[in-house]
């Protein structure tokens, strides 16, 4: 079992950043793939970014590509995301979650096993 804990989320205005981290405690957390998906009211939830276990590969929906960064800190079971120039259409709840070390599909929600319970990210005009 993995528990995924996110913080860092908040109501902010355009243009500005914020930073995203996704606590994890449990088993090996370093041997998951981790990604962060986003749902807003009425949508369904879509994928934003992930890494691979090693920290070697990171995958961005076109959205956010350019704009957010996805990093890790296996010695602190940690996963963060940076998040710049955030715009209204950001606005969304962002959950963390953890699937198989060898996780290929990094896109489809259905291949994590693993979530948070959200953090709310509200970007105003």
């Amino acid at each position: 079992q993995v528990q995924l804990v996110e913080s860092g989320g908040g109501l902010v205005q355009a243009g500005v950043s914020l930073r995203l981290s996704c606590a994890a405690s449990g088993r090996t957390f370093s041997s998951y793939t981790t990604g962060w998906f986003r749902q807003a009211p009425g949508k369904e939830r879509e994928f934003v970014a992930a890494i691979s276990w090693t920290g070697g590969r990171t995958v961005y929906a076109d959205s956010v590509k350019g704009r957010f960064t996805i990093s890790r800190d296996n010695a602190m079971n940690t996963v963060y995301l940076r998040m710049n120039s955030l715009k209204p259409e950001d606005t969304a709840a962002y959950y963390c979650a953890a699937g198989p070390k060898y996780l290929i599909n990094y896109d489809d929600r259905g291949a994590y096993d693993y979530w948070g319970q959200g953090t709310q990210v509200t970007v105003s005009s």
